[in-house]
């Protein structure tokens, strides 16, 4: 009994650790090396070279004219920029949008591909890439309104080689529409601000699809079930170059505002969870990978383990629950912090503190959804449009 008890509490302090680390410990060692090394990215403006934007779609008439008219505005040579909307099967009225816009603008080099398939967002990029011509790539999503400046600033970030991929900043505009998007703004800007760190300091470990470059010849087919914003920075890692953030570049869009469309959008951004362990054993060496060792362990590793780490946490809760009176005090406030993240969920209340828990608590089920998708072999590259998203 005293090693059932044992390895109980050693498994137990490792999930908590994974758990705090994720979610406190890493965010706030991310900070102090943030102070302490005070590294910037070099910038030249004088770099301007051949851009082709790239805009991904699938059924997005409500947004996708404001999109066009938006790179319309963008600030940057004319006959350095080309655009593609390259659309995932639309069944709406998206592919008249695009073709009606680009008739009516003939100076905007604007085409539109449509995909051979219905097989989701990084197949539309993967197809489309192959019709490119130009030096560098950015690509952007439909619902995404970019910065006049944001091109200029992507392509002033590109100072060497070493530089393979450059992530923009996306902004959300409606966070006080809803506690859901209040929580995910709130989140997102801490996440944002440890990516920034981690790009001066060595390499993001992902980006957003919102808005982020690459060079045209640096492009690779990712398989379709993957987001390119995810896994580019992993492969240039593993090549010894960089990714990093430019807050300078700016990409404006709207959180999801109900529970439903926030809980479908983490579910599809977790479909490849479970990458997380094997990646994570390509990079653990610190003296090959430096810094990015250490932050995808706590970024990446750590934070898509939440999944096992809460079941098994809780669990075991209850077994040591039965032989120690502190744990038996830890289970009634661990039992309290899910009844209020339900709570939460039907009662709506305007308190932020439960608010976060209850968003908190939805991001863990999103994981456990995406890993039984993952497992039963029903996750898929495609999405639906989040609603609340657009209009």
């Amino acid at each position: 009994m005293e090693l059932v008890i044992g390895l109980s509490l050693t498994l137990f302090l490792i999930c908590a650790f994974v758990i705090i680390w994720a979610m406190a410990g890493y965010p706030i060692s991310i900070r102090l090396l943030g102070a302490l090394i005070k590294r910037q990215n070099a910038r030249d403006y004088s770099h301007v070279p051949s851009v082709t934007v790239m805009v991904v779609a699938h059924n997005e008439e409500k947004v996708i004219h404001e999109k066009l008219e938006n790179l319309l505005q963008l600030d940057y040579p004319a006959d350095k920029i080309e655009f593609i909307v390259t659309s995932d099967s639309s069944t709406d009225d998206t592919n008249g949008i695009v073709e009606a816009f680009a008739q009516s603008h003939p100076s905007m080099k604007l085409r539109l591909h449509r995909t051979r398939e219905h097989k989701g967002k990084t197949n539309a990029q993967n197809e489309a890439q192959k019709l490119v011509t130009t030096e560098y790539l950015v690509m952007t999503d439909a619902n995404a309104m970019l910065d006049s400046e944001s091109i200029k600033e992507l392509m002033a970030c590109f100072t060497s080689f070493d530089i393979a991929y450059v992530c923009g900043c996306l902004r959300y505009q409606n966070i006080d529409s809803s506690e859901t998007a209040s929580s995910e703004s709130s989140y997102w800007a801490m996440d944002v601000a440890t990516r920034e760190i981690e790009g001066r300091i060595a390499s993001l470990t992902a980006g957003n699809g919102a808005i982020y470059a690459c060079r045209n010849s640096d492009y690779f087919d990712a398989d379709p079930i993957q987001c390119h914003d995810s896994v580019m920075p992993y492969h240039f890692a593993l090549e010894g170059r960089r990714s990093i953030n430019c807050l300078q570049a700016t990409a404006y869009e709207k959180a999801g505002e109900t529970d439903s469309d926030e809980y479908k959008r983490k579910v599809r951004m977790f479909r490849s969870i479970l990458d997380a362990p094997s990646n994570m054993l390509r990079v653990t060496n610190p003296f090959r990978f430096g810094w990015f060792s250490y932050f995808y362990f706590g970024h990446r590793f750590c934070r898509y383990s939440l999944w096992w780490a809460h079941p098994i946490l809780f669990a075991l809760n209850v077994l040591l629950a039965v032989f120690s009176l502190p744990f038996k005090a830890l289970l009634l406030f661990h039992t309290l912090f899910y009844l209020l993240a339900a709570f939460q969920s039907v009662a709506k209340t305007n308190i932020k503190l439960l608010a976060a828990i209850q968003y908190y608590v939805m991001t863990v089920r999103a994981q456990i959804t995406a890993v039984i998708r993952s497992l039963n072999g029903s996750a898929r590259p495609t999405w639906e449009s989040a609603e609340s998203t657009r209009g």
